[in-house]
């Protein structure tokens, strides 16, 4: 993963560069290092946000194996980053040309300020709802039409910046090649929202059962209405549309709770905790559902004889249960230990259905309660380094650590392994709370 991570971190570099590279073919007379610098980075901060199209996670192909962990928090960093450069552009180019002032003077030319700083504007409102969605009381659907309609504002708006201010985008063959180079990730979105639903009218499911399970989740089975068919791995995702048509803001991401084993069928599980997520009970049977997927790189290895530490907080069990149930159907019978964290013993859901893979498999579950009832004699509290040392068999070096949960027990659970000595590249992570 680490070599993985380093190619596609390259590849990501050398496409970020491409439009900079273009431009210093033909560079203008210099007017100052500071203020041609600057330039440099308005340039670098539209290229960057151009390719958050391409690290958007929706697209297999690019840092395949890297994780879709790992791609979303990439994705998250250099959105911040863009924000940075996109501030240090004017701020610097100012320092060093005072007068350049009057391009945000809206008496000189309206059109430009307005446009100028609308672009910084939408930026911050970009950056901001992201990483406090759920704090302004965003929802998803609003918040995933916010997020795209601003992000291709910035786009256009900053190449019409560029083509206008024509300092380095003199002559129609740089103009023409500059734009090609930054419209070019933009066309991912066209392909992602527009092409794909298209091809997937054609291959709809349909929900075959809704079943209640403990802790207010619901599993839905779904059967294709047709030939086509969903292979994965377990422990990916999928995303799905409910309803008669898959051209919908109400796309989400959800982890494949069934067996990978099994063929013609598919299941998703998911807790009650948002708007859509709470309309899952509601779901009836025979309604329509389309499946774009599947993603991630949350793959255990079922060949690993040192075996697999799977670490779950609440629902964050699903891909587990998933990985579970093709090893009992694959016959895998490596060593398994699974560290499953709840609030209560009544919000553990699939609690009846782990209790019988412990019989079929080589499995080891500790339940973690952090509000126990009277009597309850297992682990209290919440997962931990002295927990693991506890718990969990001393490391051999080779064993595999999974951990899905919310933040504060993943974090908690990271910390833990890497400070007794596990390595980071044998640690694997998968946050729900994608935004």
């Amino acid at each position: 993963m680490t070599q993985q991570a380093l190619r596609w971190g390259s590849v990501y570099c050398v496409l970020a560069l491409l439009p900079m590279g273009w431009l210093l073919l033909s560079p203008p007379t210099a007017r100052s290092w500071a203020g041609e610098f600057s330039i440099m980075l308005g340039v670098l901060a539209l290229s960057v946000m151009s390719l958050q199209a391409l690290i958007s996670g929706r697209h297999r192909w690019f840092a395949h194996g890297v994780g879709f962990d790992n791609v979303l928090q990439f994705h998250r960093q250099i959105g911040i980053g863009a924000l940075c450069l996109l501030l240090a552009h004017p701020i610097i180019l100012l320092m060093a040309h005072p007068d350049f002032i009057h391009y945000l003077d809206p008496r000189d030319e309206t059109l430009r300020a307005l446009m100028l700083m609308a672009l910084i504007a939408a930026t911050l409102t970009l950056v901001i709802s992201s990483l406090w969605r759920t704090r302004f009381g965003l929802s998803y659907e609003w918040w995933r039409l916010i997020h795209g309609g601003l992000a291709l504002f910035i786009v256009a708006g900053g190449l019409g910046h560029a083509l206008m201010a024509q300092r380095y985008t003199q002559g129609v063959t740089t103009s023409l090649g500059f734009a090609l180079l930054i419209l070019l990730p933009i066309g991912l979105v066209v392909e992602t929202r527009l092409i794909r639903p298209w091809r997937m009218r054609k291959r709809p499911w349909r929900v075959d059962d809704n079943q209640l399970e403990h802790g207010e989740t619901s599993t839905l089975v779904l059967t294709p209405e047709g030939d086509h068919r969903f292979t994965f791995q377990p422990g990916q995702f999928f995303w799905i549309t409910l309803g008669d048509t898959p051209f919908s803001l109400q796309q989400h991401p959800f982890s494949l709770s069934s067996s990978a084993a099994q063929d013609g069928q598919l299941a998703f599980s998911a807790k009650q905790l948002g708007d859509f997520t709470r309309q899952l009970p509601r779901v009836r049977p025979n309604t329509r559902a389309f499946i774009e997927g599947p993603y991630g790189a949350f793959i255990a290895n079922p060949d690993n004889t040192s075996g697999i530490v799977m670490m779950a907080g609440g629902i964050g069990v699903t891909p587990f249960m998933s990985m579970l149930y093709t090893f009992r159907d694959r016959n895998v019978q490596i060593p398994l230990w699974l560290v499953y964290a709840n609030p209560t013993w009544q919000e553990a859901t699939f609690r009846e259905s782990l209790e019988a893979l412990e019989e079929q498999l080589n499995l080891t579950v500790i339940h973690v309660i952090s509000d126990p009832h009277d009597g309850w004699e297992g682990e209290t509290g919440y997962v931990g380094q002295a927990l693991i040392e506890r718990c969990l068999p001393q490391d051999d070096k080779q064993r595999d650590y999974f951990i899905c949960g919310p933040d504060p027990m993943m974090n908690a659970a990271e910390g833990a392994l890497i400070h007794l000595g596990i390595a980071p590249t044998r640690i694997f992570s998968d946050r729900f709370d994608i935004v």
